[in-house]
């Protein structure tokens, strides 16, 4: 199995920053894709960022210019850079990785517990 820890949302004001990060653990015997998503209320999850292992990245067009999405291959953690953050960023976001663990023969998606994130002022 695979674990993802996320961290570092928070009430912030609105034009602030916040940077989150999720940690996976676990049998991993290889990280693939990672991605934030993030839900509001009675609606479907959307995909903020994606990342490869490879490094490439993606974003949705509501978040582009103002999120990075960024990895550290090492840690097995990945970070999303939130800036020029506006009242509508506000909901949980969720991590997400394809990964392989060392007793598993095909990848699986695993997700975190979200963190919460809220912008007001």
């Amino acid at each position: 199995q695979v674990q993802l820890v996320e961290s570092g949302g928070g009430l912030v004001q609105p034009g602030g920053s916040l940077r989150l990060s999720c940690a996976a653990s676990g049998s991993i015997f290889s990280i693939y894709a990672m991605a934030w998503y993030r839900q509001a209320p009675g609606k479907q999850r959307e995909l903020v960022a994606t990342i490869t292992s490879g490094g490439s990245t993606n974003y949705a067009d509501s978040v582009k210019g103002r999120f990075t999405i960024t990895r550290d291959n090492a840690k097995n953690t990945t970070y999303l850079q939130m800036n020029s953050l506006k009242p509508e960023d506000t909901t949980d976001y969720y991590c997400k990785t394809i990964a392989r663990t060392t007793v598993q023969p095909t990848s699986r998606h695993y997700w975190g517990q979200g963190t919460q994130v809220t912008v007001s002022s």
